[in-house]
């Protein structure tokens, strides 16, 4: 034992007896302890409804690009244009299983949030700066990592293919109305 662990060991003990002969101290000493655990879970509370936040908008934005690559593979599809089609759909693809990584990382935040909450229930904290709970359904669907998303189509060269391909659609219709 070094002499640092000694001078630890003395000092933890001479604390025990103090707080033994001083129930009052002993008593303000812990509560002081749960105020400090109260202030680090709801700290924890807030962290969690703010990441849960950011991640529901990253969903609606999933789902709104989905939709719009939902259109454009239908404009393909009556063009003609099969190839640039089922590209856009493999990257729907990719886009759905990030949607579903996502949601699993919802999910799981729900479920740290309910311990957290249970927590502060049980240390008499509840009450302060409670909001909605981040927590979706617990049963959502999983997938395999949360944050990590699928390999997929390179979305630059999807996206310079479909700028390409509306450019040409808008050729093909300007020279239908000149040949009017």
């Amino acid at each position: 034992m070094s002499w640092l662990d000694d001078l630890e060991s003395r000092l933890e003990s001479q604390l025990e007896a103090f707080l033994r002969s001083s129930p009052t101290q002993e008593a303000l000493l812990a509560e002081q302890e749960r105020q400090d655990r109260l202030k680090d879970l709801r700290r924890q509370r807030l962290d969690l409804q703010q990441l849960a936040e950011q991640q529901r908008q990253e969903l609606l934005q999933l789902a709104v690009e989905i939709r719009q690559w939902q259109q454009r593979v239908e404009r393909a599809r009556s063009a003609g244009a099969n190839v640039l089609a089922n590209r856009a759909e493999t990257h729907i693809g990719s886009l759905m299983e990030r949607g579903r990584l996502r949601w699993q990382g919802l999910a799981e935040l729900g479920q740290q949030f309910t311990a957290l909450e249970w927590e502060l229930t049980e240390l008499g904290g509840r009450g302060q700066t409670s909001g909605p709970s981040p927590a979706p359904d617990p049963g959502a669907e999983p997938a395999n990592a949360p944050g990590q998303d699928p390999a997929g189509p390179e979305p630059a060269n999807l996206d310079s293919d479909w700028a390409a391909f509306e450019a040409q659609q808008d050729l093909e219709q300007l020279r239908r109305r000149m040949q009017r």
